[in-house]
């Protein structure tokens, strides 16, 4: 479990094919602090598990179906990526409750800056538009952030100078693809209603109605 403050913007320093996916090392610091072999890290808001270490870096597998389902597949040497370790019991959380456990990809259609503020606008993937609330929250490759505006087909959020200078969003552009993961509290309420539902429709069948 994450909560979506980026801790550090580490760099894809070595990339490799598998017949899995792809292995990749990121240069880093911070992160490093008390971590070991098996522990999490969200990279660009992706869990991976730490499979390897040094003194400068860590590595990670990232599978198939995560390559598919993420940006990824993209990475290059030299890639700048969003990094943050795992909670622990002692963690405030700064932002909301994430999984690392990304639903998709959203295209970026717009950047703003308007009155100190970086506004960003997202394409909402399909099917996704029922788990966005006004200034509820979402993550975008992994950084925490609040719903400024929401239509049908578009999420608009605002970041603070703090926030932008601190990830890798300052060098954005329209037509780039974003991680997203939204809300938790909402799939797992869907998934709960839509039980219930289940249930009550076998009781009524097995009554003979």
């Amino acid at each position: 479990m994450f909560t979506g403050i980026i801790e550090e913007v580490g760099v894809i320093s070595r990339l490799e094919t598998t017949p899995r996916g792809k292995t990749f090392t990121v240069t880093c610091e911070k992160v490093l602090e008390g971590t070991k072999l098996g522990d999490s890290i969200a990279v660009n808001g992706v869990c991976i598990t730490v499979v390897g270490m040094t003194s400068q870096g860590f590595q990670g597998d990232a599978m198939e179906v995560t390559l598919k389902k993420s940006t990824l597949k993209d990475l290059k040497i030299g890639s700048k990526v969003h990094l943050e370790r795992a909670l622990t019991l002692e963690s405030r959380l700064g932002g909301h409750m994430v999984s690392g456990h990304i639903d998709g990809v959203a295209q970026l259609t717009q950047v703003q800056e308007v009155r100190g503020q970086f506004l960003m606008t997202l394409l909402i993937p399909p099917g996704y538009r029922k788990y966005m609330v006004a200034q509820g929250s979402i993550c975008l490759d992994g950084v925490s952030l609040t719903i400024a505006e929401l239509t049908q087909t578009h999420v608009t959020v605002s970041l603070i100078p703090e926030t932008k200078r601190r990830t890798n969003f300052s060098h954005i552009k329209v037509g780039d693809y974003i991680n997203l993961e939204c809300d938790l509290i909402g799939k797992y309420i869907e998934n709960m209603v839509k039980d219930e539902s289940v249930q009550g429709l076998d009781f009524y069948k097995n009554c003979g109605f």
